[in-house]
């Protein structure tokens, strides 16, 4: 098993150490200056659309497709999962302090790059025979080449996302939760892998309007319960704060002078693990959450696209910034401990008992909206691969993940499953760049009529 752990940290430290950095942050570059920074002209407008969603009427989600708010509401589903709680704790712990700050770089590029995603993934957007909407990357990468390269890339990536989300992902997304419900409440993980399971089929089995339907109820309140309870613990050690944002800084270009500093601490390993927890938490440039978005119901691509933006920035800017610096102001760093445990040892340190109950809690409504968001990614692809009646194997099979996930050593499952990630972000980020001039198109269209907040006069 150690082995076999070293082996898959050999193929991510290839990946991660130039590959997906380059690719990232060269495609988030790209795209940034392209669009004229749309990820700032248009935040405002992002947020209208997203709060309107949220307290304005609620659509009906079906085979048609569902509101652009369900639409990101499943998204963040995915984005805002055990990356946020477990995995900044851990890239904290390896990369120090300033892997928080090539985490907010990473999310700022990712925004302009999750904007083109969606833009993609709505115009490239399937209607089958029997009305049911889907689409993804497989079908803006088929479009971006014509040709039989274009379909093998296309299979390519459908084959990673399935592996990569649906069965490998997943089994993180479980881990965690055992790990957290064991650690709070001594319950068996293989109890708590197969209740997990059997709570994600009900889902599972209602399809797209199930889906749609538990994650606009559950993200919400999850977010609003996590954000209350860390703003308490930053708030009880303010005094520390100033501190901590300067070894934010200080320790994402020179890690080793920071107080309390990792023994052989470098720049490269603050990037490598702020830019491969920062993927695997807002999914940006990935090629997972186009899914979601390709079946929001608009009136043009580009304002899913809006949409789309404010989902990398709840999860970074807001929920991730406030487990590290829950975990940094309280000093529970210097424990030594890694993943979730160092989330719940940073909120004992408070709440004590409770705390470790509160990160369970949370825990649980991350991870398990995860396994929702991402089944429904990775049935996307299955479909696309095999057709809807390979459905019925799919199920069964993410569920047995979701139970042997629960018993498996969290290093491996996590190594592994950023290997997958930081290889779909290849094809994905190939054909985004391969339509770059389509983009440009569908960007430019949707301001010929339109300035930011309202229509245009003709």
């Amino acid at each position: 098993m150690q082995q076999l752990n070293e082996f898959v940290v050999s193929i991510n430290d290839a990946l991660t150490g130039y590959i997906l950095i380059i690719a990232l942050f060269g495609a988030g570059i790209w795209f940034s200056f392209r669009l004229k920074f749309i990820q700032v002209r248009g935040f405002g407008e992002g947020m209208r659309r997203t709060f309107g969603g949220l307290f304005g009427k609620k659509g009906e989600a079906g085979k048609d497709g569902m509101s652009s708010f369900q639409a990101l509401a499943t998204a963040i589903a995915a984005q805002v999962g055990t990356g946020n709680i477990a995995g900044a704790a851990t890239a904290i712990a390896v990369g120090g302090p300033g892997a928080i700050f090539w985490m907010w770089i990473a999310a700022f590029l990712g925004m302009a790059t999750i904007y083109c995603e969606a833009l993609m993934a709505q115009k490239y957007k399937q209607v089958s025979k029997d009305g049911t909407v889907t689409g993804g990357p497989v079908y803006y990468i088929r479009a971006a080449f014509p040709n039989g390269f274009g379909k093998v890339l296309a299979a390519i990536f459908a084959v990673l996302i399935v592996f990569a989300l649906g069965f490998m992902g997943n089994a993180v997304q479980s881990n965690s939760i055992a790990a957290s419900f064991h650690t709070a409440f001594g319950i068996p993980q293989i109890a708590t892998g197969i209740v997990v399971a059997v709570m994600a089929v009900f889902v599972f089995s209602g399809g797209m309007k199930r889906i749609a339907k538990v994650t606009e109820t559950i993200v919400p309140i999850m977010a609003a319960l996590y954000i209350v309870g860390a703003l308490i613990v930053i708030i009880a050690n303010i005094e520390a704060l100033p501190g901590v944002i300067r070894d934010i800084f200080v320790g994402a270009f020179n890690p080793a002078a920071v107080a309390g500093g990792a023994m052989g601490a470098t720049i490269k390993l603050a990037v490598q693990k702020g830019v491969g927890r920062g993927l695997f938490s807002n999914e940006a440039g990935m090629g997972s959450t186009p899914h979601a978005h390709a079946v929001a119901k608009v009136n043009h691509p580009v304002e899913q696209g809006f949409v789309a933006m404010i989902g990398v920035f709840i999860d970074t800017f807001i929920v991730l910034n406030l487990t590290a610096f829950v975990i940094l102001t309280t000093g529970s760093r210097a424990t030594g401990l890694t993943g979730a445990e160092l989330s719940q040892y940073a909120f004992s340190s408070l709440f004590g008992k409770a705390g470790d109950i509160f990160i369970a809690i949370c825990m649980f409504f991350f991870a398990f909206s995860t396994i929702v968001g991402w089944y429904f990614f990775g049935e996307a692809n299955i479909r696309y691969l095999f057709g809807p009646k390979a459905i019925k194997f799919y199920i069964p099979l993410v569920c047995l993940c979701v139970v042997a996930g629960s018993l498996g050593e969290v290093n491996l499952v996590w190594n592994m499953a950023d290997c997958f990630n930081s290889m779909m972000v290849v094809p994905n980020i190939i054909g985004l760049l391969a339509l770059s001039k389509v983009i440009q198109n569908v960007h430019n269209d949707y301001f010929k009529t339109h300035t930011l907040g309202k229509k245009k006069n003709k």
